[in-house]
């Protein structure tokens, strides 16, 4: 590293392991610390604000930052300078003793990678804005009838100042000092040469001169949007739905991501949900089990379900309730309601009720519970008792 190049870790004042998070963090409060407008006539606060913009943009992309972490400013020097040694990057015609095989490489497979005179294929496209995620939480009442909301999110939009440029208005960019405006530079690897984007212009070939003052040179700048999302009926937990378009800018002017809603649907208090059948569990008295009835079960539809129970039922006993399920997600109809018998003996018997059971009791064969006969007569047969 020359003498006269501070670290941009040290400019940033973070660690070199520190995250994406961490970076974007330290270099906004520097920016806002030493921005022009904040310190008008102070030279010191803008070469400083300079630096900073200079080491946020090689660290915030991991291509440069990889180069950077591994030649440190000589990344940025050596082909500049023309020198061909030491194993850095280099312009076009920095290759040193290894220019033959470079040659030959370009020569054989270059318009196998594109054309351009180069392994890389020369100067990169600017790059699609990042899809982004929301998770969002519905009730079953919500996926069962579909729901049409709003949120509000964060992301990085097109700046309106520079219309997306990165250059304030007025300036443009210049050709990039390293690549020479070629988008890619070379790299010596053992015997060979192998070519990359240019970590100064990302590839671009142009790099900013005069920076943007509300997006410091990004072209973009985060802010809260609001969106208008419907929710179609039959929605499940996992289902996701895209925002064309509304995801995070494209650099300088490139095409925006999508947004992508994942959903999630919180447990209800009475039903359990697979795929388009409901489920739930209905206790009945014994009497009931025993003699029949019926039983009514709301719907999430607002109305109510009769549920017949047949005589004799016993627990754990499924009833299958047709077209009573949730809708069909992008299609017609409906699943199923399945019911779960759960007969509950009395716990709570006043004399009368006890007199009458006792009656009972008295009149049973063991023909009225066909399985406990059933049961004990092989207990019998197996202990021959």
């Amino acid at each position: 590293m020359a003498a006269n190049q501070t670290d941009y870790y040290q400019t940033l004042s973070v660690s070199r392991d520190a995250d994406a998070a961490t970076l974007k963090s330290a270099y906004r409060k520097l920016a806002m610390k030493f921005h022009p407008d904040r310190n008008p006539g102070d030279a010191e606060a803008e070469a400083k604000f300079k630096a900073c913009n200079e080491a946020y943009e090689c660290l915030k992309d991991p291509q440069k930052r990889a180069a950077y972490d591994r030649f440190g400013h000589e990344a940025y020097t050596q082909g500049a300078s023309g020198g061909g040694g030491g194993g850095g990057f280099g312009g076009r015609g920095g290759q040193g003793d290894f220019g033959d095989i470079g040659d030959i490489f370009e020569t054989i497979f270059g318009s196998a990678f594109g054309g351009g005179g180069g392994m890389g294929g020369g100067r990169q496209q600017q790059r699609r804005g990042a899809d982004l995620r929301f998770d969002m939480q519905i009730s079953l009442d919500e996926a069962f009838n579909g729901k049409s909301t709003e949120i509000e999110i964060e992301v990085s939009q097109s700046c309106e100042t520079c219309d997306g440029s990165g250059a304030t208005p007025g300036t443009s960019e210049r050709t990039c000092n390293l690549c020479h405006g070629a988008g890619a530079v070379r790299a010596k690897q053992g015997l060979f040469v192998v070519e990359r984007p240019c970590p100064t212009c990302g590839g671009r070939g142009q790099v900013i001169e005069d920076p943007c003052g509300e997006c410091r040179g990004d072209g973009r700048v985060d802010k809260e949007q609001a969106l208008a999302v419907e929710i179609p009926p039959g929605v499940d937990t996992g289902t996701r739905i895209r925002l064309s378009g509304k995801g995070e800018a494209g650099q300088r002017g490139a095409a925006p991501g999508d947004l992508y809603i994942f959903i999630h649907v919180k447990p209800h208090k009475l039903f359990e949900r697979e795929g388009t059948t409901l489920a739930t569990r209905v206790p009945i008295s014994f009497t009931t089990a025993a003699l029949g009835g019926s039983v009514d079960i709301p719907d999430l539809d607002g109305s109510t379900n009769t549920v017949e129970i047949p005589t004799g039922i016993q627990s754990g006993k499924q009833l299958r309730v047709r077209g009573a399920g949730m809708p069909v997600l992008q299609g017609r109809g409906r699943g199923d309601m399945v019911v779960e018998i759960q007969v509950e003996t009395p716990t709570k018997l006043n004399r009368k009720q006890k007199e009458i059971l006792e009656q009972f009791r008295e009149t049973e064969t063991g023909d009225e519970c066909p399985e406990s006969k059933g049961f004990f007569s092989k207990l019998k047969e197996a202990f021959g008792t």
